[in-house]
C-alpha cells in the first residue's frame, strides 16, 4: 500500500497545485479530477466522500482523498466523530472482502477442520519463517475451529527461488502435502511445471489488497491482520474484528 501511495504522489506531483475549473456545470466534476490521477485510473475509482467538497479515490484497498478543486491530495483515515467509526478502514475492509471473494476456492490450498467456526485467508511465502511457524501450528488452528485458505505471495517477487517453489507446490499431485513439506524445509523440485498456475494472480491480488509482509491474514469479514499471531491470540483478534470492535 505504501509503495502504491508513493507512486501516486509522484504522479500527482506533476499536476496538483493548479485548481480544477469547469465552465460546464453539466459535466461530471470527476472527469477533470481524473486527469490529475495516475494513468489507468477510472471514473469509478472516484466517489464523493462523507465530507462535502472532498472525493474518495480508491484502487484496490488503497483509499485516499482529493479536494473537489483538485488542489489538495489527502492521505489518512477519516473518522465519524459521533460513532468513532473509522470510515476509511470500513472502505478498505469492503474492498478486501470483494477481492478475496472473487477468487474461487479451487485456486486456494485449504486446511480445514470438519466443522469450522472461522475462515481466514492467508497470503503466504514458502520461505517466510513466521509463515512456517503459523503452518506448524495448523493442527492447533484446526482444533480451534479455524479453516485456513492459503494464497501464494512470494515476497521476493517473480523469477525468484521462493516464486518457483510456490509454483512447484501448486504443480504437485498433493498440494497440501507439498506445501507442508516445503514449509518444513523439505526439498522442492522447482523444475516441475504444470502450465497455468495462480501464483502471479494471487501475488498481484496481494499487492492490490495492501499486503506488506507475510503472513498476511484476511478474516471472513474483510479484516486485515498483518503478521503472525499464536493460535489463541489469533482467535481473539478474529472475534474482535467480527464483533465490529477495533483490534487492540
Amino acid at each position: 500500500m505504501l509503495k502504491g501511495l508513493a507512486v501516486l504522489f509522484l504522479a500527482l506531483g506533476a499536476f496538483v497545485g493548479a485548481p480544477v475549473h469547469s465552465a460546464d456545470q453539466t459535466v461530471d466534476p470527476r472527469v477533470a479530477l481524473l486527469k490529475l490521477l495516475p494513468t489507468g485510473s477510472k471514473l469509478d475509482d472516484l466517489r464523493p466522500s462523507p465530507i462535502a467538497g472532498i472525493y474518495e479515490f480508491s484502487q484496490g484497498a488503497d483509499v485516499s482523498y482529493l479536494t473537489a478543486d483538485g488542489k489538495y491530495f489527502l492521505d489518512g483515515n477519516v473518522y465519524d466523530m459521533d460513532t468513532r467509526a473509522n470510515l476509511t478502514e470500513e472502505r478498505r475492509t469492503k474492498a478486501r472482502l470483494a477481492m478475496i471473494n472473487s477468487v474461487p476456492e479451487s485456486q486456494m490450498l485449504i486446511f480445514s477442520p470438519k466443522n469450522p467456526q472461522y475462515t481466514i485467508t492467508v497470503f503466504t511465502d514458502v520461505d517466510c519463517q513466521y509463515c512456517r511457524k503459523l503452518h506448524s501450528q495448523m493442527a492447533e488452528l484446526n482444533k480451534l475451529g479455524v479453516r485456513v485458505r492459503y494464497m501464494f505471495y512470494p515476497r521476493t517477487g517473480p523469477n525468484t527461488e521462493s516464486w518457483r517453489k510456490a509454483e512447484a507446490v501448486w504443480c504437485s499431485a498433493d498440494r497440501n502435502e507439498a506445501l507442508t513439506r516445503a514449509k518444513a524445509g523439505g526439498a522442492v523440485d522447482t523444475t516441475k511445471s504444470c502450465g497455468a498456475n495462480p501464483v502471479a494472480r494471487e501475488y498481484a491480488l496481494g499487492q492490490s489488497i495492501g499486503v506488506r509482509g507475510t503472513p498476511a491474514i484476511v478474516t471472513e469479514t474483510g479484516g486485515y491482520i498483518n503478521g503472525y499471531m499464536p493460535p489463541h491470540e489469533l482467535i481473539e483478534e478474529i472475534k474482535q474484528m467480527q464483533s465490529g470492535k477495533q483490534p487492540g
